[in-house]
C-alpha cells in the first residue's frame, strides 16, 4: 500500500517550533485552562512530549511562576537531578542571564557520602547542594527521592525555602508519592504534575519557558 505523504515546508530550525506551538495553539483553543505565562510553560511541555494530557496534570503553585521568573532575572544558581536535566537547560538561555546550572550526581563527594549512608545518589546530592551549593532553583525529573529530601530539608529548617521547585520524578516507586508531598508542603513554590509522568527533559524546559520570558523581556528593554 502506498500514497503521497503531504510534509510541512519549513524554512529553518527555528520555524520548526514556531510551527509547532502554532499547532499546539489551534488544537488547544481558547478558553484554555492556563493562560499568560502559565500557557507558555504547559505549551512547552507539550512540545516537548507530544501529550497533550500534561494540560490536565500540571499543577502551578500561585507564586511559583513570579518567584521563578525573580530568581533567574537575579542571575540565579539552577540545580538539576541529572546530567540529562541539565544539558537540557542551554547555556544560550542562561549564560544571558547570569545563572548557572550545575548537577552533584556525579560529584566524589555526594557518590561517597551515598556508599557510606546507604541512600541514593540524589538524596545525597541534595544534603550536598542544601549545604554548599543553596541554588535557587531545584529541577527535579527523575528522582523521588531527591523531591522527598528537599521536602524534608525545608521542612526540618536545614534549607531556606527555595524560589522554585520544578518537581517532576517520572515511574513508579514514590514519583506520585513526591509530587503529592511537595503540593502539600505549603511553602514552596511549585510546578508540578500529578501522577506518574514526567522526566528531565519535561522538567528542563519549564526552566527553558522561564528563561525565554526573562530574555524576551531584556531584548525589549535593549539590555541583549
Amino acid at each position: 500500500m502506498s500514497g503521497k505523504i503531504e510534509l510541512m515546508a519549513v524554512a529553518k530550525p527555528g520555524d520548526i517550533e514556531k510551527k509547532s506551538f502554532e499547532i499546539i495553539d489551534s488544537e488547544v483553543p481558547e478558553p484554555r485552562k492556563f493562560a499568560g505565562i502559565e500557557w507558555q510553560i504547559v505549551r512547552r511541555m507539550v512540545h516537548t512530549t507530544a501529550d497533550f494530557e500534561l494540560i490536565d496534570l500540571v499543577r502551578f503553585h500561585p507564586e511559583a511562576v513570579a518567584s521563578g521568573l525573580d530568581a533567574l532575572r537575579s542571575g540565579c544558581t539552577v540545580a538539576t537531578d541529572t546530567e540529562m536535566a541539565r544539558c537540557g537547560i542551554p547555556m544560550r538561555r542562561m549564560n544571558p542571564l547570569g545563572c548557572e546550572v550545575r548537577c552533584l550526581m556525579n560529584d566524589p563527594e555526594v557518590i561517597s557520602s551515598a556508599k557510606r549512608n546507604s541512600t541514593t545518589r540524589a538524596h545525597a546530592a541534595m544534603d550536598l547542594a542544601a549545604h554548599s551549593m543553596r541554588p535557587e532553583i531545584h529541577v527535579i525529573g527523575n528522582a523521588p527521592t531527591a523531591l522527598i529530601r528537599l521536602v524534608e530539608l525545608v521542612g526540618e529548617g536545614i534549607m531556606e525555602p527555595p524560589a522554585l521547585v520544578v518537581g517532576m520524578p517520572v515511574g513508579f516507586v514514590n514519583a506520585a508519592e513526591s509530587k503529592k508531598l511537595l503540593m502539600n508542603s505549603g511553602g514552596l513554590p511549585y510546578i508540578t504534575i500529578e501522577g506518574r509522568k514526567g522526566g528531565s527533559a519535561l522538567a528542563a524546559c519549564v526552566i527553558n519557558a522561564l528563561a525565554e520570558v526573562v530574555l524576551a523581556e531584556r531584548k525589549l528593554s535593549g539590555e541583549i
